[in-house]
C-alpha cells in the first residue's frame, strides 16, 4: 500500500467519529431515527465535509463509553423533562413563564467541545443558542422560565454540566485536566462562584 493511500485511510479513520456525529445530529434535528434519515444524513455529512473544504477537525481520539452512555441517557431525560416543562408553561395561564438571554462562559478551550455543548443546549426544549463568542468561549442562550437570579444561575450550571459530560465522554486528557482545574478554582473558598458549580 502506498504512503499516500495509508495517509488517506488514516485521515478517514480519524474523521470517522466526526462523520458519525454529523449523521446523529441530522437525525436528531429531523426527529427521526429511520434508515431514510440515516442514509440522507450520511449523504449530507459526506457532502458537507467534501464540498465545503475546511481544515481537518482535530478530535481527541479518546472515547469513554461509560460517560458517553451517561451523556445519552441524561440527554434523553432532559429532552423529555424540558418538553413537559415547556408544555406546562404554555398551559399555565396564571403567569408568564419569563425569558432571558444569558451568557455562559465555558471552561474548556476547544471548538469541538463548544460546538457540541451549544448543539446539546439548543436541542433541549426551553433554550436556544442565539450567539457564540468563540474568542471568549462564551455561549449566549435565550431561555424561558427565568424569573430570578437563581433561575439564571441554575441555567448556567445546566449548560456547564453538559460541557462537563461531553468533555468526560470525548475530551482529551488535557481538556479533562483543564475542566477539573477550572471546577476546583471556581469552587475554592472565596471565589465568586464558590459552591455553585458542582455538577
Amino acid at each position: 500500500m502506498s504512503p499516500s493511500r495509508r495517509s488517506q485511510i488514516s485521515l478517514f479513520l480519524h474523521q470517522l467519529p466526526f462523520l458519525v456525529w454529523l449523521v446523529a445530529l441530522w437525525m436528531l434535528l429531523w426527529g427521526q431515527f429511520t434508515w431514510l434519515a440515516f442514509l440522507t444524513g450520511l449523504v449530507m455529512a459526506v457532502f458537507v465535509t467534501r464540498v465545503f473544504r475546511l481544515p481537518p477537525v482535530e478530535l481527541s481520539g479518546r472515547i469513554n463509553l461509560w460517560y458517553g452512555l451517561v451523556f445519552v441517557v441524561t440527554f434523553l431525560g432532559a429532552v423529555v423533562k424540558g418538553s413537559l416543562i415547556v408544555a406546562w408553561q404554555v398551559l399555565d395561564v396564571r403567569r408568564q413563564p419569563g425569558a432571558a438571554i444569558i451568557a455562559v462562559p465555558l471552561r474548556v478551550d476547544d471548538d469541538v467541545i463548544m460546538a457540541h455543548t451549544a448543539v446539546t443546549a439548543s436541542l433541549i426544549p426551553g433554550s436556544l443558542i442565539v450567539d457564540v463568542d468563540r474568542e471568549n468561549r462564551t455561549l449566549y442562550l435565550h431561555t424561558i422560565g427565568i424569573r430570578s437570579d437563581a433561575d439564571l444561575e441554575h441555567q448556567r450550571r445546566v449548560v456547564l454540566g453538559w460541557e462537563a459530560r461531553i468533555t468526560r465522554a470525548v475530551g482529551s486528557k488535557e481538556e479533562l485536566q483543564e475542566l477539573r482545574a477550572n471546577i476546583a478554582a471556581h469552587d475554592a473558598p472565596g471565589s465568586p462562584r464558590d459552591g455553585r458549580t458542582l455538577l
